[in-house]
């Protein structure tokens, strides 16, 4: 006797993550893997059939897990801790872990920017899809991942495209950069000078290389802007040629800590002395390192940090009140995908149904042939084959068309509807 294996086992779906809600920086890159094909060997070895996505980033390191085996918490911290080399006390209050909806709940609020320190940036969406793109291309994504990956990507596009969540700049560099943008036709014909190498310094030259445009940049000691130069991109220049030189610059952003005027009346005022245009100044520093009098002068444009922040607050503001229409797109086309998932679990055991029943067709024909073989032709038995193949097609095409519209009702719950299937059509043969 054979027992025929279960006609479904339902795919599982998990997430374990720790995000900058959950630990600053500095412990969050405990938590990233050095060698991240090491990590998906060891994640892959959880179940036969496991796919995994792992996301990292500055502000998160997260793992996302399908399998039809079921997926055990403990496993997945051992396996993290393995590959990372932290005690397993490490992640008792930092890592969170969904499964099932929840998990491609939280997967939907990610690529939509709801997730993110700064609400609808723009950048998680591309980590998402290289993450996703990287799983697929070493074989580590198969079809159910691809399946919610794919609608996820979707989803964060379409939240972007159809709500202002991801309007306004936020960020004290990227709304200097904008009003700079606006001030002047083309920055990529301006000269432009950023002075320092913070934080704030970092924000501005990002906003200027997703841009494409040049600029030179000092500090203190031409040491410290060389490693600026090679990590945030700009020119390096030492500081008292670039402070002597101001003439030559249309945009000058100051960030510094410094605690004493850097840019002052007497440098601007000599330097706008030979020049015949304009020049925009950004005191981004706190205290100012730019003295207030230089906006006396003419043709000088001063933008304080006061003016920037208040455009940037503005602006977050805007996008606080994006959120309820972008929860509202995310929760649609959740029951959406939800619904999409229970149609491919039903038509996955649809297939179990029609691959078993396939099974006695063949077992049973097989028994008739082994006696009328010898009084029939080639072509009888031909046609005797796909005779009992249009008998199976024809009897199970309505029990299987109504099993289609019984999942879409949804008056019997998903799981007992699986069960009375398989208890039918899960036979015994001999």
């Amino acid at each position: 006797m054979t027992q025929f294996e279960p006609l479904y086992r339902e795919q599982q779906f998990c997430n374990a993550r720790i995000t900058y809600k959950k630990a600053p920086i500095h412990l969050l890159e405990r938590f990233t893997f050095k060698n991240v094909n090491e990590a998906y060997a060891r994640f892959r070895e959880l179940a036969s059939d496991s796919e995994c996505v792992i996301l990292q980033t500055c502000n998160r390191v997260e793992i996302f897990l399908s399998s039809c085996d079921a997926l055990d918490e403990q496993k997945i911290l051992d396996i993290w801790s393995a590959a990372t080399g932290l005690y397993k006390d490490d992640f008792s209050n930092n890592v969170e872990l969904s499964f099932g909806q929840e998990a491609i709940l939280h997967l939907l609020r990610l690529t939509s920017g709801l997730d993110s320190l700064v609400i609808g940036e723009d950048q998680i969406l591309g980590q998402v899809r290289r993450s996703f793109e990287f799983s697929r291309s070493n074989g580590h994504s198969g079809s159910n991942l691809s399946l919610i990956f794919t609608k996820a990507l979707r989803v964060g596009s379409k939240v972007r495209t159809t709500t202002r969540l991801n309007k306004g700049n936020v960020s004290i560099g990227s709304v200097a950069v904008n009003i700079a943008e606006n001030y002047f036709d083309d920055l990529k014909s301006r000269g432009i000078l950023i002075i320092g190498s913070g934080e704030g310094a970092s924000l501005v030259a990002k906003s200027l290389r997703q841009r494409e445009v040049k600029f030179m940049i000092t500090s203190r000691t031409l040491e410290r802007a060389k490693s600026f130069a090679d990590t945030a991109g700009g020119d390096p220049i030492a500081f008292e040629n670039a402070l002597s030189g101001l003439t030559r610059y249309d945009v000058v952003f100051v960030s510094t800590t410094a605690p004493y005027f850097l840019i002052t009346y007497e440098r601007i005022n000599k330097a706008m002395s030979t020049r015949n245009k304009g020049m925009l100044v950004f005191d981004l520093s706190n205290p100012r390192t730019v003295e207030d009098q230089i906006s006396t002068i003419n043709g000088i444009k001063l933008i304080n940090m006061d003016q920037i922040a208040e455009i940037a607050e503005n602006n977050l503001k805007l996008r606080k009140n994006e959120v309820a229409s972008a929860e509202q797109i995310i929760d649609k086309e959740a029951k959406s995908f939800v619904d999409i998932l229970k149609s491919k679990r039903v038509e996955q055991l649809i297939d179990s149904v029609f691959r078993s029943v396939e099974v006695l067709r063949e077992a049973e024909l097989d028994k008739a042939m082994s006696i009328l073989s010898a009084k029939l032709a080639a072509e009888d038995q031909r046609i005797i084959r796909e005779l009992s193949r249009s008998i199976v097609s024809t009897v199970l095409s309505i029990p299987m068309n109504n099993l289609r519209r019984e999942a879409r009702i949804g008056r019997v719950s998903e799981q007992e509807l699986i069960r009375i299937v398989e208890s039918l059509f899960n036979y015994d043969t001999g």
